[in-house]
């Protein structure tokens, strides 16, 4: 909206010119959202409270976890809240790819919405199934993917490119949509399984999100990404912004939801982050490089399943308790710890997942 304005303003104005620049207008996007979390936190917060929304803990779970049971959850609300006004007000409204980002991310949001409310509302502790959850994440994602490839502009929208190797370019077909749609409902659980600890899952989804925005600016020049030899993406460099409004959202959130937590994000938050990640990777051509820099979210994920596979097979676990983060907590991590070391793992992951940028 402001980016609308400002155009107009410049044939009153000369100088607002500057606010044609992209990276000016990620910056923007960076400390409006980061502003709009911490004006909107604390009255948000409140009202959570209010509503007894509180966290239900489970039993078989770390005794360290029995005290956090009632703390405010689905502050992921405040999230989408700095992340879409932000990316309203700085982004150009006239570009495709903004738009898909934010369908994508306020559709998961829902999804998360409805699972939170029937949790902490209607007091039904399963929430949405688990079938019923994949088949609306499905639903949306086949949607947007089909959306993507029926209407891609340049062949280079639907290429994959692998990392570390610029010569290999892989054309699929009509394999992109099942693709994408693997990639964007994969990091949208995937996000959620990890957002178990204060703080663990939201500063990984800002530093990964982050990272994306550059590879978003890279794409979208074609003088850095022929010299860099990444596909060459007209428009895609405005999702700067969006990744901007993400990067100061989550370190707005992050400012109430560190050890020990204020606040919890829900499925509302974790869910929408998730798909944001995922489909930020589809649209810069970076999938692969999402795996690597969002490694901490794989672990999670692969430990899940493991888990799961090895009971139903042997009946033994291989992990003392699955998603990961809590088999180091009950080998006697200290919560802080176990989210401390995460987080290092994942700022090693992003930047060998830049430095693909180079490494051709």
């Amino acid at each position: 909206m402001l980016y609308w304005l400002t155009q107009h303003l410049v044939e009153v104005y000369g100088p607002f010119r500057v606010f044609q620049y992209l990276t000016l207008r990620a910056i923007l996007g960076v400390l409006t959202a980061l502003l709009i979390a911490f004006l909107v936190g604390p009255s948000m917060i409140r009202h959570l409270s209010r509503y007894h929304l509180g966290q239900p803990i489970r039993d078989d779970g770390p005794e360290s976890h029995f005290s956090k049971a009632g703390t405010p959850t689905m502050g992921g609300l405040l999230i989408l809240v700095a992340i879409v006004t932000a990316t309203l007000l700085w982004s150009d409204l006239g570009n495709r790819f903004v738009w898909v980002v934010l369908i994508i991310t306020l559709a998961y949001g829902v999804i998360g919405f409805v699972d939170d409310y029937k949790k902490l509302v209607l007091r039904n502790h399963r929430g949405i199934s688990a079938r019923q959850k994949l088949f609306w994440q499905l639903t949306v994602a086949l949607g947007v993917a089909w959306f993507l490839y029926g209407n891609a502009q340049v062949p280079e929208e639907t290429l994959y490119i692998v990392p570390f190797f610029k010569e290999i370019v892989l054309n699929f077909g009509w394999g992109y949509i099942p693709i994408t749609c693997l990639v964007i409902v994969g990091t949208s659980n995937a996000v959620n399984l990890t957002d178990g600890l204060d703080g663990l899952a939201i500063l990984p989804t800002v530093l990964v999100g982050g990272a994306l925005g550059v590879f978003a600016y890279v794409s979208g020049n074609t003088n850095f990404a022929s010299y860099l030899a990444v596909p060459y993406i007209p428009g895609v460099g405005e999702l700067v912004v969006f990744c901007g409004a993400l990067v100061g959202a989550g370190l707005g959130f992050l400012w109430f939801n560190a050890y020990p937590a204020q606040v919890f994000m829900g499925d509302i938050g974790a869910l929408a982050l998730g798909g944001a990640l995922g489909i930020l990777a589809v649209l810069v051509r970076q999938e692969i490089v999402l795996m690597i820099m969002g490694g901490v979210f794989v672990m999670e994920t692969v430990s899940v399943i493991l888990q799961v596979a090895s009971f139903k097979l042997t009946g033994k676990r291989i992990f003392r308790m699955a998603p990961l983060h809590h088999h180091f907590e009950l080998k006697g991590w200290p919560e802080p710890r176990v989210i401390v070391r995460f987080w290092i793992i994942t700022v090693i992951l992003v930047l060998i997942g830049l430095a693909t940028l180079k490494l051709r």
